[in-house]
Parts: C-alpha cells; sequence; structure tokens
C-alpha cells in the first residue's frame, strides 16, 4: 500500500496547525502563554517531521522542546516563590538566580542617600548599616528594593559596608523585564513590595515608641 500520499497529507496539516501555533506564539505578549505556545508549536513541528524524515526540522524542535519547557518551569517556579513569600516572611530569596556577586570591603558606601537608585542588594555575608537610620542589616536581608517602585528612583538612605562580606545584586532592568513578561509575578511583587513597606513602617514606629518612652522615663526622673 502506498503511504506517500498519506505523509504528504500528514504533512501538509501538520505544517498548517504548525504555522497557526507559530502565529500564535508571535501574537502572545506575556512569558507563559508564550512558552505554552512554543512547546506546542516543538511538538506538532517534531509529529510531522517524523513521518517525512525531516531531521533538521526533527533536530531543531527536538532541542528547543526541552528548552522552552525549563523556561516555562522556571517562570512557573518563580511565581510561586513569590506567592509563598508574601503568604510567609516576605523574602526575597527568589531573585538570587538572577542576581551576580560583589565583594565589599569595610568602609565601602554601596550607596549614597539621594542618588539616582538602579538595583537591589541581598546580603550573604558580612556587616552593613543604614547610615541615617543606624540599622544594622542582618545576613540574608534584601535592601535597595523601594527606589524601584518610588516616583524619583531615588535612595533614601546610605549603605555603608561596616565589615567585609558578600553581596548579590540585580538591576531594576532585569527584574522589571521579569515584571512585564510575567503579570501574575507582577502582581506578586507589588503585593511583597507594598507588605515589606508596612512592615518597615511598624518597626519604625515601635523604635519611636521606645525612644519616646526612654525619654519619658529619663524627664520623670530628673524631675
Amino acid at each position: 500500500m502506498d503511504t506517500s500520499h498519506l505523509v504528504e497529507h500528514a504533512g501538509a496539516a501538520g505544517s498548517l496547525f504548525a504555522s497557526i501555533f507559530v502565529v500564535a506564539t508571535l501574537s502572545m505578549r506575556t512569558m507563559i502563554p508564550l512558552r505554552v505556545f512554543a512547546i506546542l508549536t516543538n511538538i506538532v513541528l517534531i509529529a510531522t517531521a517524523i513521518p517525512s524524515h525531516n531531521y533538521p526540522t526533527l533536530m531543531l524542535h527536538g532541542v528547543l522542546l526541552p528548552l522552552n519547557s525549563y523556561r516555562l518551569h522556571q517562570m512557573l517556579q518563580l511565581v510561586r516563590d513569590v506567592k509563598k513569600s508574601v503568604s510567609s516572611d516576605l523574602s526575597m530569596e527568589w531573585l538570587k538566580p538572577f542576581m551576580t556577586e560583589r565583594k565589599c570591603a569595610a568602609g565601602e558606601v554601596l550607596f549614597y542617600k539621594d542618588e539616582k537608585a538602579d538595583s537591589m542588594y541581598y546580603i550573604v555575608s558580612g556587616r552593613f548599616k543604614l547610615v541615617e537610620s543606624g540599622i544594622e542589616l542582618p545576613v540574608g536581608a534584601i535592601v535597595g528594593e523601594f527606589g524601584m517602585i518610588s516616583p524619583s528612583n531615588t535612595r533614601t538612605q546610605t549603605l555603608e559596608c561596616i565589615e567585609g562580606g558578600l553581596i548579590l545584586s540585580v538591576s531594576y532592568d532585569q527584574v522589571e523585564q521579569l515584571y512585564v513578561q510575567n503579570p501574575a509575578f507582577a502582581f506578586y511583587f507589588l503585593r511583597l513590595a507594598s507588605a515589606r513597606l508596612f512592615q518597615n513602617i511598624e518597626t519604625l514606629e515601635r523604635r519611636l515608641a521606645q525612644q519616646t518612652a526612654a525619654a519619658r522615663g529619663v524627664a520623670a526622673k530628673s524631675a
């Protein structure tokens, strides 16, 4: 039985479906739907290439399929990590895979108050202090994220290294790319940043209340 016509028809149908998926992929504006349609395109083209023995197409999409699957997994994992941070400890460790290392020496100033902000930092080791408030940041802290969402994009305090250590940095441009590519990430990032802002306000209010109480105690003793 001559199956050449069946192969030709199957190839034509497969090419038609692949073309539809390619057009759909190019029309996607966000990363997760784009990756999903890219995976479907890979599968259709692989299925089309097998009966027609189109080995270059088979090899190309055989490589692209696991790559697109891995990138989709990364993006979904990123959204899950941000959701988890919002509902638990407000950690930003999910940003670590997108960060670069930087060593800091004692006395080095990472940024000054009122200067233009363009990146945020994750403290891996060492000791760092916000100069104006005198707050020392612990290992594992994220600093500099509010400059991204402030209207002026400027630093609110000076950050100084008081004991040599290691930090990780990520530019706002990289975070913005993730933000634009994935609406779910953008939504949870805003929730996380807002939660951290309110947390910082509560901390400052507690310290102010403690200082006020201490000042009243001193005044009462002196009276």
